[in-house]
């Protein structure tokens, strides 16, 4: 039990709501694992992602946001990039967007929205070399005068904190972290139900599948809702003028994000590449994250102002935009330098696995623009187990 925590606590009397508690231990300036910068993005760190991998993803991705970009009259433009984690992916477009577009790369300026300084202060690091002008703002800031652009959130909005919620066998309840004291091993921290829901939540539970109460969700039953995706859509929406959003994350439709053998939720923790299903282990030096219900990003975006130009699971969509030519292209390269060639084959390979990264949502979603899908739209096909 750090002493921050304990003192919070205290002065909370002895409970907050999971949300609060998900949103000190990520997020607090001082203590939060991205607040603080403690978390190393990478295969070496505590997690990895498609940009970490190499400028594959990147490379691949270009082409996309070129089209975007190009299809957004007048200039200034501008590629937002939202939790940008180390820099990789914001340095590696700006990298291909002034090689294969120039004269694009040359009135667009890079954005980055970065709400934690620990964070920022390494990609200002990683993008000292950036090809393109680069600023740090917030969303409230580019309020101010609205882009022409393109939005990028690429595994950012898992780690917005949710609201954890439990069955008990008559009554939602929302879950609490409470403080427990023991005389022999000292404070620790438990998950307890606490307060009703509010009445209202009841329409939105209802369209989730979380009411009627079914046998098959016994006492005990919890899962997540995600009340911080509408502020943050709707953030986003008045800081763009006209332009998409594109959102890749791990996101799950309603009845399989709610089904009943889902009994604990999407909720893990990671650390050093290894994974937890604890959520209250060493607060503030562990990532948490869940996933995304479909349902409920695509109806807080339409509360927000955007439309929805098409969605595609990652495998799908980097073979659209062009995976399986750069994989062909690898057997032609060669052989003089055979580990690097076997080091980029097994990157793009890991990018559309279903048991890696392929199975990311890319959700599209537009403001001001012509109702025209990205070139990646595929309808995802139904699965048949949850």
């Amino acid at each position: 039990m750090p002493a921050w925590l304990l003192q919070r606590l205290e002065a909370a009397g002895g409970t907050v709501p999971f949300r609060t508690y998900m949103e000190w231990v990520l997020h607090d300036p001082d203590q939060g694992a991205y607040g603080a910068g403690r978390l190393r993005i990478g295969p070496a760190g505590d997690f990895a992602t498609a940009p970490s991998l190499g400028p594959e993803f990147a490379a691949l991705l270009a082409p996309q946001i070129a089209d975007w970009l190009a299809q957004l009259a007048g200039v200034p433009l501008a590629l937002v990039e939202t939790g940008p984690g180390e820099g990789h992916l914001a340095l590696q477009l700006a990298q291909a967007l002034a090689a294969g577009w120039p004269d694009l790369a040359a009135c667009t300026e890079l954005v980055l929205v970065e709400p934690n300084a620990g964070m920022a202060e390494r990609q200002q690091a990683t993008l000292q070399g950036c090809p393109m002008p680069c600023r740090w703002a917030s969303f409230a800031e580019l309020a101010a005068a609205p882009a022409r652009g393109v939005v990028l959130a690429h595994e950012v909005l898992d780690a917005l904190a949710v609201e954890r919620i439990e069955w008990d066998g008559a009554l939602w309840r929302q879950q609490v972290v409470a403080l427990h004291g023991d005389p022999a091993a000292g404070p620790s921290l438990r998950l307890e139900p606490g307060a009703p829901l509010e009445p209202g939540a009841a329409a939105q539970l209802e369209a989730l599948g979380l009411l009627p109460p079914t046998p098959q969700r016994p006492p005990g039953w919890c899962t997540e809702l995600h009340p911080g995706l509408a502020p943050w859509l709707a953030g986003a929406a008045a800081a763009l003028e006209a332009g998409p959003l594109l959102v890749i994350d791990y996101a799950l439709e309603a009845w399989r994000y709610y089904a009943p053998q889902r009994s604990a939720g999407t909720l893990m923790a990671y650390r050093s590449q290894e994974a937890s299903s604890d959520p209250l282990q060493e607060p503030g030096r562990w990532d948490l994250t869940a996933h995304l219900c479909l349902e409920s990003l695509l109806e807080a975006g339409r509360a927000s102002g955007w439309q929805l130009l098409g969605q595609a699971r990652q495998g799908e969509a980097l073979l659209a935009l062009g995976l399986a030519e750069r994989l062909h292209g690898l057997q032609r390269g060669s052989t003089a330098d055979l580990g690097a060639l076997l080091a980029r084959r097994e990157a793009l390979l890991r990018l559309v696995d279903p048991h890696a990264l392929g199975d990311f949502r890319w959700v599209a979603l537009a403001r001001g623009m012509a109702e025209e899908a990205p070139r990646f739209s595929r309808e995802p096909q139904p699965s048949a187990t949850g």
